[in-house]
């Protein structure tokens, strides 16, 4: 039976699943493997091919972990998410029965019912919200880790997201994120070596910011109105924020993803309309944008980029800082005494390192910046994915390098970015957008 185009009248409290419940749910996995792992023996044993068993292990795995997340939301769900943001770097027999499950979590989870977002809305907005809207559609139009969006009309005929935090989403993304860090050593082994447990730990740091609409809202709004008119970004204008409500203007437009396939001249335009905006956030509003996953990213119908989600962002109201960009110019130029000197005034190493075998080693990750243009694609970034995850041998450059707080999100964007760039199959003046956006980068080339 469909649902009405309306939200139902509903006096339920909501409560959410409990801690007990989310854990066993997460305790299936490791669980899971170990029952996979000697049903695999066993078809061995009876005589069937190593490669074909493997590979049905593997598919019969990504099936269970993201059938899981994509249930639980919350810290589960951004763990998903993530992973399905670095699917490009991953060897392609292990990403191949992972890539179609991944892109569906990027793209949404399984939908809130009604009578629960009423009682959200209920709750942030008083008895009286529907005066608000002239019409409210019941369908979420999208549903992310913790919250879910709906379309909506304001009185004045004006179409506006609403964005309605999950109940008990806060209590529970602690919680899942806890949980995925005690299990991150027994999920690990099927990203192909992607280091889950650190980054399982940088997204628990940031959940008392996401989970709190209100400063989501101010950061959107700031980024809004810098950026109105904008012949290239549009970024939706805030109506109302709560701490679990958030109402915007709506943005149509095709997710970045659905640019796979499509000619190139086309593929590369919003590409680097993607690539521009990560970098250029900073300077022009004062805000990054620390989500790079391309379902934050809508190529609209005039073409521009539309962005949405931001729930968790740095404020750099000087811009990206200028080290970083003297540091990318040392490695571009090849001066590794300069560049190790760099590093370690700013924290990046805590051992000792020979320039030039430090200049080897981060060498391919500035490649980009080398070229006026670069193609970034699936084969690249995997090889540098391989070469890193191999260089982490005790006495490796990669065990004597450190990312510093105020460093951690910007690495995120600039990795996360650049797998985006290689999913996409594109070709980017990548260093073009870093002489125009990243301070210090062009002011040393120029001297």
């Amino acid at each position: 039976m469909s649902e009405p185009d309306t939200f139902e009248s509903d006096d339920r409290r909501v409560m959410p699943e409990s801690t007990f419940g989310r854990g066993a749910r997460m305790l299936s996995l490791p669980l899971g493997a170990a029952a996979r792992a000697g049903v695999g023996m066993g078809r061995r044993l009876m005589g069937a091919p190593a490669a074909e068993v493997d590979a049905a292990l593997r598919d019969a795995a990504a099936e269970q972990l993201f059938q899981v997340l994509g249930e639980l939301k919350g810290g589960a769900m951004k763990f998903g998410q993530a992973l399905s943001l670095f699917e490009a770097m991953l060897p392609e027999d292990i990403a191949a029965p992972f890539r179609d499950r991944l892109r569906k979590l990027q793209d949404g989870a399984p939908p809130m019912p009604s009578s629960r977002a009423q009682a959200v809305l209920r709750s942030e907005l008083g008895t009286d919200w529907r005066r608000m809207f002239s019409e409210v559609d019941l369908r979420p139009a999208a549903a992310a880790s913790i919250g879910q969006v709906h379309k909506a009309w304001l009185t004045d005929g004006r179409p506006v997201a609403i964005k309605v935090q999950y109940p008990g989403a806060d209590t529970a993304l602690a919680s899942d994120l806890r949980q995925i860090q005690r299990l991150a050593a027994a999920v690990s082994p099927l990203t192909g070596g992607l280091d889950v447990v650190a980054l399982t730990r940088e997204l628990a740091a940031r959940v008392s910011e996401e989970v709190d609409y209100t400063r989501e809202g101010a950061a959107q709004q700031q980024v809004s109105e810098a950026l109105v008119g904008h012949p290239r970004f549009v970024v939706p204008a805030v109506h109302l924020a709560t701490r679990r409500v958030l109402v915007s203007d709506w943005v149509d437009g095709e997710k970045l993803t659905s640019l796979i396939g499509k000619p190139d001249a086309v593929r590369n335009r919003s590409a680097l309309d993607y690539v521009t905006f990560l970098f250029a956030g900073p300077s022009l509003s004062g805000i990054l944008h620390g989500d790079p996953h391309p379902g934050n990213f809508l190529v609209t119908p005039d073409g521009r980029l539309g962005v949405v989600d931001f729930g968790l962002v740095s404020r750099l109201p000087n811009g990206l800082p200028r080290a970083m960009g003297e540091l990318i110019r040392h490695a571009v130029d090849r001066d590794a005494d300069s560049m190790l000197a760099g590093l370690e005034e700013e924290g990046f190493v805590r051992g000792d390192l020979g320039a030039q075998d430090l200049l080897d080693y981060l060498s391919p990750f500035v490649e980009p910046a080398r070229v006026e243009e670069f193609a970034f694609n699936r084969e690249w970034a995997q090889g540098q994915f391989a070469r890193v995850h191999g260089d982490a041998r005790s006495d490796g450059v990669a065990t004597s390098l450190n990312i510093p707080p105020e460093y951690g999100l910007i690495y995120r964007v600039w990795m996360g970015g650049i797998a985006v760039l290689s999913q996409l199959d594109v070709r980017a003046h990548f260093a073009q957008v870093l002489r125009e956006y990243l301070p210090g980068f062009a002011g040393a080339e120029a001297s």
